[in-house]
């Protein structure tokens, strides 16, 4: 507690034009609402701010009339995009995804998953939760969730497409069927630099984009049987309320047990499913920030149930 309330303090703190929220996981929803309170413009790089808690952090946002930027590489790839839409104008919105350190695995290997083999992203140098994510793809199923909050389009009006080179960090479609894209090396300095030089762009000494040097950009669409985790977000998006709060506390938790070699990596989808599953009768639609954050501790204490029940046949994606 002492540890939550110091970050807190620490994000209030002062007269900063903005603070960077970068804390892993639904660590980083008190601080960042703290900061919100406080008057302060938030760029944003910790997605479960709003994933989780959305429906309170949105009314905030507008109530104490701050900035509440994308400096997560997707969402500032579409924010970019967006400079100079006009209102109405945005169609649908295409998340780019490398496909994590499984992307070029058959679906027959991966009851084989190490941890160390889930560590080994091919594109990004990232933490470990998120580095699992990845190779689980819930990172882009939460980024689904993140980008309905940031954008205000429907689940319907939101894909995810492979595209292993990272080079293309996401897209957006117009009404006109106009499609803009965002390109450049895979690098978050760039996100992070927009995030608070907005709306100002700032000269860099950094490596030059090359069309020819980056060579082939290829795509194709994510298989569903290898990557459940992306339906499940779907889903939960979709169920709103509290769901996404639950959706993304299991996972955490999940991801927990599977670096700690508690769980296979195959049963992360499948306990995030059944935690998901039990929360159907008591998921609030409008929920208090204490409803999210009981609905955080109650999907993290039922994933170790879940754990325990693994042959559970699942039944919430519809």
């Amino acid at each position: 507690m002492g540890a939550v309330s110091g970050i807190v303090e620490v994000a209030r703190y002062g007269d900063a034009e903005a603070v960077v929220t970068g804390i892993v996981g639904c660590a980083g929803l008190l601080p960042t609402i703290a900061a919100i309170e406080a008057g302060q413009d938030i760029a944003l790089a910790n997605k479960e701010t709003l994933i989780a808690g959305g429906p309170v952090v949105l009314p905030l946002v507008e109530q104490y009339g701050v900035k509440l930027l994308p400096a997560d590489s997707e969402h500032s790839a579409i924010f970019q995009c967006l400079q100079g839409v006009p209102e109405g104008g945005l169609r649908r919105i295409i998340l780019t995804a490398s496909g994590g350190a499984f992307r070029d695995w058959p679906v027959e290997k991966l009851a084989t998953v190490t941890v160390s083999d889930a560590l080994k992203h091919p594109n990004w140098s990232m933490g470990q939760k998120i580095t699992v994510d990845s190779a689980t793809m819930m990172n882009k199923g939460l980024e689904v969730i993140e980008a309905h909050y940031l954008f205000g389009l429907d689940y319907d009006d939101i894909d995810t497409v492979i595209h292993p080179q990272s080079i293309i960090h996401s897209l957006i479609e117009l009404q006109d069927t106009s499609v803009l894209a965002q390109l450049g090396w895979p690098d978050m300095r760039l996100p992070l630099l927009y995030a608070m030089s907005w709306p100002e762009r700032i000269y860099t000494e950094w490596k030059k984009f090359d069309l020819v040097t980056c060579g082939d950009l290829t795509f194709r669409e994510p298989d569903h049987q290898k990557y459940p985790c992306i339906n499940l977000a779907y889903a939960a998006g979709r169920a709103a309320g509290s769901m996404p709060a639950v959706l993304n506390a299991a996972n955490e938790k999940a991801v927990e047990l599977f670096l700690k070699e508690k769980i296979q990596f195959l049963d992360i989808p499948k306990v995030v499913e059944q935690v998901c599953d039990r929360h159907r009768a008591d998921n609030k639609m409008t929920p208090s920030l204490q409803d999210i954050l009981d609905a955080d501790q109650w999907a993290r204490e039922a994933v170790l149930s879940a754990s325990e029940s693994l042959n559970q046949v699942p039944v919430f994606i519809n």
